[in-house]
């Protein structure tokens, strides 16, 4: 199964944090499943260590790299086809990330791994 992380699901698995949910962090355990991270995550995350909202241990580029390596996630890169998928959304959620999220998942035919409500609106695969 293809799976694809929130943000948060990312953050709060390199972390151990527990409010990852059982079924999440069984899920992406489980090595039979594919687990991605998004760009837009990355980008995400960006935006938020220049603001403020986000504080990691080293260089956000060092930071990801180690994460992504040390879990043997697959970077999932923004496409053509993903930016289109968007215009099929409903206006459920404004978060532009998100949204990003919901069509890849939509194009990647992935289980979105999420705890964010306003995304469970969408018709698109959730695991938590």
């Amino acid at each position: 199964m293809k799976l694809l992380l929130d943000t948060h699901a990312f953050l709060w698995w390199i972390g151990n944090d527990e409010r990852l949910s059982e079924a999440a962090h069984e899920a992406i355990s489980d090595g039979n499943n594919e687990v991605f991270f998004s760009v837009v995550s990355a980008w995400e995350m960006a935006i938020k260590q220049g603001s403020g909202k986000l504080s990691v241990h080293s260089e956000l580029a060092k930071f990801l790299t180690k994460h992504l390596h040390k879990n043997h996630f697959s970077i999932l890169p923004i496409s053509l086809n993903h930016a289109l998928q968007i215009m099929q959304l409903p206006s459920h959620h404004r978060d532009p990330f998100d949204r990003m999220l919901v069509a890849q998942a939509e194009v990647e035919q992935a289980h979105l791994i999420t705890r964010d409500p306003a995304i469970a609106k969408y018709k698109v695969n959730i695991c938590w």
